[in-house]
């Protein structure tokens, strides 16, 4: 019996006999398991370099033709999953814009809220791993700290530290309960004092300046053509932001900046994300001081399942709790895109609905998908070392790569 050849990378192919051929993953922990980097070698220099995704399969948007809307929303928590919460309220306003539903003015200032403080913990998790594969242990155990508080803060709101299908269509779960923002505060001084130990540490450190200065450069020019949004568009020095430029929920509302880059190389990638967490603070405060009181969901019965005390006691609500899981929310026939700026950058849906339960057709925008599009010209050209720190400061979240 012949077995077919296996498949090979064209840049196996065509490598210089004189070069060296190295495999970096998918089986590595610096490439977060899912990634594997094939890496052409002349010494210790870069000279191309081969990114390949495709090692993470769960086939997210042909299981969303299979689900209702409501039930799509778990699958939306596992693309980026650092920021669940950015992912549920994307998807959720795609449908809410095909619906033609209006948010309720609470909803609208605790989505804005809760996507900056899941925001705050994707970048503390991205920094955190970045400097711990450069073997910054000490920053990373001080960032680590901080992401377990607001993941522990996260849980008591949502009954889940990562994955909380918190977002309903036309709202939210349930409400803030008792005393939770009196504990965000005491988070976001606890945040404060640590991430000022962070800069100390880090900023100036000869090390990790001689790792990520200079490092993975790119132009504005170069960013756009792949397609880079987010932070590392932004680490070129360009303002571009849909918080600001396109803005939705509160954000017309807020008072805030939008930190850019010089270089577009590392450290600058580092930075922005750095500063951002401080707008982020700065947005949750006010959205604390400006929330207003009211319902978190929309009184409409065609998207609203009903509350469980009515539920165990009104035969009509046990009716339409029924319809509304067993049928789904029946969305108007049409097509619609709708974009958040989540934490990697643009996140967008494309949803095609036919008047049913179920989408005709899912599409998500996912930013690291198109990030690892454009890895490979950030790795050429420098050392095999500089891979782990360019690979970090990418923030390559596998099940936004996932097809």
């Amino acid at each position: 019996m012949e077995y077919p050849s296996p498949v090979r990378s064209p840049l196996e192919e065509s490598a210089s006999p004189d070069h060296v051929l190295v495999n970096l993953g998918p089986s590595h922990p610096a490439t977060h398991g899912t990634i594997q980097i094939i890496a052409e070698l002349d010494g210790e220099r870069v000279v191309k370099a081969d990114v390949h995704c495709g090692y993470l399969h769960r086939g997210f948007e042909k299981e969303a033709e299979h689900h209702t809307y409501h039930k799509i929303i778990p699958y939306t928590d596992r693309l980026n999953y650092c920021s669940a919460l950015n992912n549920n309220f994307a998807y959720a306003a795609a449908v809410e814009k095909l619906l033609g539903i209006e948010l309720t003015p609470r909803c609208k200032w605790l989505r804005t809220l809760l996507a900056e403080y899941n925001r705050l913990a994707d970048h503390v998790t991205c920094i955190a791993a970045t400097v711990m594969e450069l073997g910054a242990m000490t920053a990373f155990l001080y960032l680590m700290t901080i992401r377990d508080y607001i993941f522990e803060h996260l849980n008591h709101l949502t009954g889940a530290r990562l994955t909380y299908s918190f977002v309903r269509i036309g709202g939210l779960a349930r409400d803030l309960p008792e005393g939770w923002l009196e504990r965000l505060e005491e988070i976001l001084r606890f945040y404060e004092r640590y991430i000022r130990r962070i800069h100390g540490l880090l900023d100036r450190n000869r090390i990790f300046i001689d790792r990520t200065r200079d490092v993975g450069c790119m132009t504005p020019e170069h960013a756009l053509n792949w397609g880079y949004t987010g932070p590392i568009l932004r680490s070129t020095g360009l303002s571009l932001d849909l918080r600001k430029d396109s803005p939705y929920l509160a954000y017309p509302e807020l008072d805030f900046e939008v930190p850019v880059g010089i270089k577009g190389d590392n450290y600058d990638r580092y930075y922005v994300r750095m500063r951002e967490m401080d707008e982020s603070v700065s947005m949750i405060r006010q959205c604390v001081k400006s929330l207003p009181g009211g319902a978190v969901s929309v009184a409409d019965p065609r998207v609203t399942l009903p509350e469980k005390a009515r539920v165990y006691t009104r035969t009509e609500a046990v009716i339409r709790h029924f319809k509304l899981i067993t049928d789904g929310i029946r969305v108007p026939a049409g097509e619609v895109y709708s974009a958040h700026e989540a934490p990697n950058g643009e996140l967008g849906f494309y949803l095609v609905s036919d008047g049913g339960g179920r989408p005709y057709k899912l599409h998500v925008r996912s930013p690291s998908f198109a990030h690892m599009g454009g890895m490979h010209t950030l790795l050429e050209g420098y050392q095999v070392a500089d891979i782990i720190a360019t690979f970090g400061s990418m923030n390559m979240i596998g099940g936004e790569c996932d097809r």
